[in-house]
C-alpha cells in the first residue's frame, strides 16, 4: 500500500497502543446557540483514543436526556463506555460557555452533577492494574470529596500519573494540589495556577523560573507545561526547557485546545520524545482544535498526521 492511499483506519491498525486512562468529568459545554460534548478528562482521553487507537475513561453521566444522549454518541462511535457510570440520583454536568471576542471562553460549572460522584469497583481496579501505563486526572472533578477520595485511593500505583490542575472556581485546597503533585509524573499548568501553587504550597511568591525548579525538585517531576497564553507554552524538565509559540490569527474557538496539547504531551512522553519535537507536535493539534467548532471535532482526518507520527515511533511487527 503506497504512503498515499494509507487511511486514518489503517494507520491505528498498525500501532502498538499506549495504555492510557482518565477519571473525571463527562460534560455538554452549553453555548447560546448549542451544546457540544466536554469536559477536561474527557477531551483528553477521546484525542488519546483517536490518535493511539485505545483509551480508557472512568466517568459517570446522569440517567437523563444529555446521559442518555452522551452515551448513544459514544456507543455509536466505537468508544468504550464500559467504565461510565449511569448515576440515577444525580444529573449529567454542564458547562455554560461565552466565546469573548478573541474566542477563549468563560465558563460557568453547574452544581453537583454525575461527575462529582465516582465511585470504584472491582473491574476499575484491574482497569488500573492490568491495563494502565497511564493514569490521567484532574481537580475540577475532585470539587466533591467522592470523587476526590475515588482518584487518591488510585495514585501510588506503580504506573505514570498526569495531572491537568485546572484551578478553577475554588474547586481546590492546599491538601489537592499537594497530593496532585506528589502523585504526578507529568504536570500542567497556567501562570495563574503558578502564582497559586507558590501561595498555597510554598506562602511565599518567588519569581516564576525559580518556583518551576523548586516545583519540579521537591515534588520529583519529570515533565512540568506551563501554558503562557500569547506567549506559548514551555515545558520544562530537570536537565532541559522549550518553549514554542504558534500563531494563531483567526481561531474559531479555543474551547478544548489546551486538552489537545495535553494529549500529545502525554504521548510524547510515554514515547521519548524530546522536548521541542512535543512542544511543536502538540502546539500544531492545539492549533488544528481552535479550528473547529468545539472541543471535539466532527470529522477524523484531523487525527491522521498525528496518528502517522506516532505510528512510526511505535509500529508493531
Amino acid at each position: 500500500m503506497s504512503e498515499k492511499t494509507i487511511g486514518y483506519s489503517d494507520v491505528i491498525g498498525k500501532m502498538k497502543k499506549n495504555k492510557i486512562t482518565a477519571i473525571g468529568e463527562i460534560l455538554f459545554d452549553i453555548y447560546p446557540e448549542k451544546k457540544r460534548l466536554g469536559g477536561a478528562p474527557f477531551n483528553f482521553i477521546y484525542h488519546i483514543w483517536k490518535i493511539n487507537g485505545k483509551a480508557n475513561f472512568i466517568s459517570g453521566v446522569g440517567d437523563d436526556e444529555n446521559g442518555n444522549e452522551i452515551l448513544s454518541y459514544l456507543n455509536s462511535t466505537g468508544f468504550n463506555t464500559k467504565y461510565i457510570k449511569i448515576d440515577v440520583e444525580h444529573p449529567t454536568g454542564t458547562v455554560h460557555v461565552k466565546l469573548r471576542e478573541d474566542k477563549t471562553p468563560q465558563f460557568i460549572i453547574s452544581s453537583e452533577s454525575s461527575g462529582d460522584f465516582l465511585e470504584l469497583n472491582e473491574s476499575i481496579d484491574q482497569l488500573i492494574k492490568s491495563q494502565t501505563d497511564l493514569l490521567y486526572f484532574g481537580t475540577v472533578s475532585q470539587r466533591n470529596k467522592t470523587t476526590r477520595s475515588s482518584i487518591n485511593s488510585l495514585l501510588g500505583k506503580p504506573i505514570k500519573y498526569f495531572c491537568d490542575l485546572n484551578l478553577r472556581h475554588n474547586f481546590y485546597t492546599k491538601n489537592i494540589i499537594e497530593t496532585a503533585l506528589i502523585a504526578s509524573n507529568i504536570v500542567k499548568v497556567n501562570e495563574d495556577e503558578l502564582n497559586i501553587i507558590s501561595k498555597e504550597i510554598y506562602e511565599s511568591d518567588p519569581g516564576s523560573n525559580f518556583l518551576i525548579q523548586k516545583i519540579i525538585q521537591d515534588f520529583k517531576i519529570d515533565l512540568l507545561c506551563v501554558t503562557r497564553g500569547e506567549n506559548g507554552l514551555t515545558l520544562i524538565t530537570k536537565n532541559d526547557v522549550d518553549t514554542y509559540k504558534i500563531n494563531l490569527p483567526d481561531p474559531v474557538d479555543t474551547l478544548g485546545a489546551g486538552d489537545a496539547y495535553a494529549a500529545i504531551l502525554c504521548l510524547g512522553y510515554l514515547n521519548n520524545l524530546p522536548l521541542k519535537e512535543i512542544n511543536i507536535i502538540a502546539n500544531r493539534f492545539a492549533a488544528d482544535i481552535c479550528m473547529v467548532d468545539g472541543a471535539i471535532p466532527a470529522e477524523d482526518s484531523i487525527y491522521s498526521d498525528y496518528c502517522k507520527i506516532f505510528a512510526s515511533i511505535n509500529q508493531t511487527d
